[in-house]
Order: C-alpha cells, then sequence, then structure tokens
C-alpha cells in the first residue's frame, strides 16, 4: 500500500508554472499548492486553477493534512475577484 496517493503529489512537493496575468499579461509565478497569488504589476488575483482527487476523495484530508485540505476546499467556495 502506497504511503500518499501519486494524485496529490504536487501538493506536496509543489511544483513552479508560469501564468500571465489576464489584467496586464505579466507574467506571473504561481506554485501548485498556492490558490491565488497577487500580480506584482498591476495587483490583480490570479487563481491556481487545481483540479485534484482532494475535491472528491474521502481520504484526502488524511492523504494530504488538514490545512492543505481546507485550503483547496475553500477555493471552491470562494466567488471569483475582478478588479
Amino acid at each position: 500500500m502506497l504511503d500518499h496517493c501519486p494524485g496529490a503529489a504536487n501538493l506536496r512537493t509543489p511544483t513552479l508554472s508560469i501564468k500571465k496575468c489576464p489584467q496586464c499579461g505579466e507574467e506571473v509565478e504561481l506554485f501548485s499548492n498556492d490558490i491565488s497569488v497577487k500580480c506584482s504589476n498591476c495587483g490583480f488575483v490570479v487563481y491556481n486553477d487545481i483540479e485534484s482527487c482532494v475535491q472528491w476523495c474521502k481520504h484526502a484530508k488524511e492523504c494530504v493534512g488538514e490545512e492543505m485540505y481546507n485550503k483547496i476546499m475553500s477555493m471552491k467556495r470562494e466567488p471569483v475577484q475582478k478588479k
């Protein structure tokens, strides 16, 4: 049996991705375990498109930890901010 499922690997060991700010086009660094980051150029909030088993797996809280679980699940409840 695995210690942790491979589906949550990017949450436990974050990976970096570069996104473009939809407001100004500046590059924004976003780690796989970030819910959102502010663009350093214009302040627009850029959200991470986390598609994860955490959202549906009944063992998710045990697998990734309660803090990360709550962080990801709160993202689904927050309205998207527009500037």
